[in-house]
């Protein structure tokens, strides 16, 4: 497995913003109109960003984590971080319009972590979505007015323009998963306990981090609850756990001028100290690191 994992080379925004048919905005933001240009690796790659992408013609073919995605005119698909994209081709009238957003940035953007969470749930498990015509020229209109606006160099409230600008696009994909939800078919057993998990997970991280308090809560074994939230989203309830409490400790770093004791108090770390090796442990920076970045 680790042999395997090594493998995997990774693709950041940096190597992105070396295609010539694209604008970014420093290393947190790539738009481009042209993804039918741009140099796809053959070979497995996991992604350092989120993609946004919508396919305006033709086809695009991709495997997401090993499961075979079909793109097709009108689809808008949504990768977030750390999945492994492979086996990448489109074919020659493939047209579309592509986001690349730094996780970083992501983080700066969210005020609340249940603003978007709906959005990058659900597109784990349904990575891809039909869009109706009113709702692509609405994605259509929001790559336009932050494309003109990445480029307004001289705007001296540019960044926070497209902060805004972003932020209010996620609220209109989340609308549309709501409405995809509607009519989507019914959910799976493990599904529905991966769903209340995440959603128990949203509103009581910050309390409670025992997987055993969470399978009690639905009413299952601890051992049910590991297996069934990792068949479904390939982590255990233990790594969706650290990684809301990540955001959390993200959102409050880039959007609050609370102190690093503050935050560790507010997010019931036994001390300052554990915070900030729990932090590290993960990011590979400290708080005020991170901070600062």
């Amino acid at each position: 497995m680790v042999k395997e994992q090594l493998q995997i080379k990774e693709t950041d925004l940096e190597k992105a913003k070396q295609w010539s048919e694209s604008v970014f905005l420093d290393n947190d933001l790539l738009l481009t109109e042209r993804i039918n240009e741009a140099p796809m690796p053959t070979e497995p790659r996991k992604m350092n960003f989120i993609i946004i992408g919508l396919c305006t013609e033709g086809e695009i073919v991709y495997q997401l984590d090993g499961q075979k995605m079909n793109i097709a005119p009108g689809d808008i698909l949504v990768v977030s971080e750390k999945h492994i994209v492979d086996s990448y081709r489109h074919s020659p009238d493939m047209k579309g319009l592509c986001m690349m957003v730094s996780v970083n940035f992501f983080h700066e953007i969210i005020q609340n972590i249940k603003d978007v969470s709906s959005l990058f749930l659900f597109a784990r498990s349904h990575p891809v979505m039909r869009l109706e015509p009113k709702e692509m020229e609405t994605f259509k209109a929001y790559f336009q007015v932050i494309q003109k606006k990445i480029g307004d160099k001289g705007n001296h409230f540019r960044k926070n323009l497209i902060r805004t600008l972003l932020l209010a696009m996620f609220y209109d994909l989340s609308n549309i998963i709501y409405r995809v939800q509607q009519h989507d078919k019914p959910r799976t057993r493990a599904e529905a306990i991966f769903t209340d998990f995440i959603r128990m997970v949203e509103a009581n991280c910050r309390v409670e981090r025992r997987v055993g308090w969470y399978a009690q809560q639905l009413k299952i074994t601890p051992k049910y609850l590991s297996e069934t939230v990792k068949n479904v989203s390939r982590k255990t309830p233990n790594e969706w756990i650290d990684n809301y409490i990540l955001m959390e400790v993200r959102v409050m770093l880039k959007n609050t001028t609370k102190s690093i004791k503050e935050i560790a108090e507010e997010l019931n770390f036994p001390n300052q100290s554990f915070f900030g090796k729990f932090f590290k442990d993960h990011l590979g920076l400290s708080p005020s690191e991170y901070r600062e970045s």
